[in-house]
């Protein structure tokens, strides 16, 4: 997986996507992602990593099959609340 993290006045904003999917543009209709190098692209990351980083952030963006299936095992993200964009999962979590 690849992950970014950046600290903001907020809290840890952090963005995991799988390799696969960096670069790419989903589509359903009128909602749409892009899984953007600018706001995705990071370090290749193990999933340990990932999972501690998560369990870090106050917000996380996730999109990829490993990615959102690891904040839902980790229980950052409930299964029922993940979107299906282009049949590609996306999820988001914000830490209040």
């Amino acid at each position: 997986m690849i992950l970014t993290e950046r600290e903001t006045p907020k809290g840890l904003l952090v963005s995991v996507c799988d390799r696969d999917v960096l670069g790419e543009t989903f589509e359903n209709g009128e909602v749409s992602i892009t899984v953007s190098e600018e706001f995705y692209g990071g370090e290749e990351a193990e999933t340990a990593e990932v999972a501690t980083t998560l369990a870090r952030a106050s917000v996380a963006n996730l999109v990829g099959e490993r990615a959102v299936s690891l904040a839902i095992e980790e229980g950052h993200v409930e299964e029922a609340n993940v979107l299906e964009i282009d049949g590609t999962p996306h999820a988001q979590f914000l830490r209040m």
